[in-house]
C-alpha cells in the first residue's frame, strides 16, 4: 500500500514538473480598461512581501495616459494599512502580459525591479481573474467581490494543473473586515 501512495505522488510530482515545464498561457487579451478598478484577492501562493498582511488585501489598477497602468496594491497589518504604489507596463504590447515595478519612479528606467504579471485566467464578465508568472513561483486569485463563488473557486482550482500550478499551493487570503 505505501509503495503504491508513493508511486501515486511521484507521478502527480512528475505530471506537475512536466506542465511547469511548458510555456505558462495566458489569456490572449485583456480589455485593459475593463480590468481597471479595484480587485480583491480571494487567494494566493505564499510569498514574502505580503508576509505584513493580515486581510483587507486588494489592488486597484488605473489606466495611464502614456498607455501603462498604475498599480496601488494595499492589505491591512496588525498596526494599520500598507500600501505600495507601482505601474503596469505591457510586454511585447500584449495586454495579458504585463511587468509590474514598485520602484520609485526615477528608477524605472532600470532592468531590474520588473515582475512578470500574466493574467492565465479571467471570466468573461471579468468577475475574476487569477494571474501567474512564467516560473510558476507566484499565483493569485482575485475576484471584483470580496469573496469568489463556491462553483468558481472549484473551476480555478480543477484549471490549475493545466497552467504547471499546485492548487494544493494555494491559501485563502485573510478574511477582510
Amino acid at each position: 500500500m505505501k509503495r503504491a501512495l508513493l508511486a501515486v505522488v511521484l507521478a502527480a510530482g512528475a505530471v506537475s514538473a512536466v506542465s511547469a515545464a511548458e510555456p505558462l498561457q495566458t489569456v490572449g487579451h485583456v480589455d485593459l480598461a475593463r480590468y481597471a478598478g479595484q480587485w480583491h484577492e480571494v487567494a494566493r501562493y505564499p510569498n514574502r512581501f505580503q508576509q505584513q498582511c493580515v486581510g483587507d488585501t486588494t489592488a486597484t489598477y488605473a489606466l495611464r495616459d502614456d498607455g501603462n497602468v498604475s498599480v496601488v496594491n494595499r492589505c491591512r497589518t496588525r498596526d494599520g494599512y500598507d500600501a505600495v504604489s507601482g505601474v503596469a507596463r505591457r510586454v511585447d504590447g500584449r495586454t495579458d502580459r504585463l511587468q509590474v515595478s514598485f520602484l520609485p519612479a526615477a528608477l524605472r528606467w532600470l532592468p531590474i525591479g520588473w515582475g512578470d504579471y500574466w493574467v492565465i485566467e479571467l471570466a468573461p464578465d471579468y468577475r475574476y481573474a487569477v494571474v501567474g508568472e512564467p516560473s510558476r513561483q507566484y499565483l493569485w486569485v482575485l475576484s471584483r467581490t470580496r469573496t469568489l463563488s463556491p462553483e468558481d473557486r472549484r473551476a480555478i482550482e480543477a484549471r490549475l494543473p493545466a497552467h504547471g500550478y499546485d492548487a494544493a499551493r494555494l491559501v485563502d487570503s485573510p478574511p477582510e473586515h
